[in-house]
């Protein structure tokens, strides 16, 4: 007997629960300031989500769009709807960097994407490379922020931020940047020799 009166508690908590993640959803991108949200925002809001509410703030990217499409707000899935399928393999773990060497790798990789669907004339992939470099780029700042972070690591966040910043702004120069940039003393005294040579 005491089931049926559990079974319909769950239900309005349920819908209660839906109902504070789409204003928690609202009000997160409130806060980004963008006037379109692509796959990243929603993909920066989906990781947001689960920060502030833990296994309860789970939410699809499907849902996020949904809920921010029917608040009136722009929401580009995708510039050409098969490009997320004719290249998901290229995008597939490509935003991986634990380390400065791992995160040189990560760039070069978005550069050669980029120059491939720039010259293939593929204008929503490469669009989409550079959204996963700005992603890349709030990952990095968002662990150089947070004060939990071992100080080193927070130091290479703080790099690695600077590196997609360079990247994202100057392409072409970046990697003559950034051999000039492992040269400088100050990335030598921070990261060492080591790091210098890779």
């Amino acid at each position: 007997m005491k089931a049926a009166p559990e079974q319909s508690k769950k239900d309005p908590g349920a819908k209660k629960d839906s109902g504070s993640k789409k204003a928690l959803i609202l009000e997160l991108a409130a806060h980004f300031g963008v006037t379109k949200f692509t796959v990243a925002e929603v993909e920066q809001l989906r990781r947001q989500m689960i920060v502030r509410l833990g296994a309860a703030g789970k939410t699809s990217p499907e849902y996020i769009a949904e809920v921010l499409g029917e608040a009136g707000m722009r929401v580009i899935w995708s510039t050409d709807s098969d490009t997320e399928d004719k290249y998901e393999e290229e995008f597939q773990d490509l935003l991986h960097f634990s380390n400065l060497e791992e995160a040189e790798i990560c760039v070069m990789r978005l550069d050669e994407l980029l120059r491939k669907f720039r010259a293939e004339g593929e204008k929503a992939a490469a669009e989409r490379v550079l959204d996963v470099a700005r992603l890349g780029r709030r990952r990095a700042e968002m662990i150089a922020r947070n004060q939990r972070v071992d100080p080193l690591k927070r130091a290479e966040k703080e790099e690695i931020l600077q590196w997609f910043k360079v990247w994202l702004e100057t392409p072409d120069a970046f990697f003559d940047w950034l051999e000039l940039r492992k040269q400088s003393p100050d990335f030598r005294n921070r990261f060492g020799e080591t790091a210098a040579s890779a």
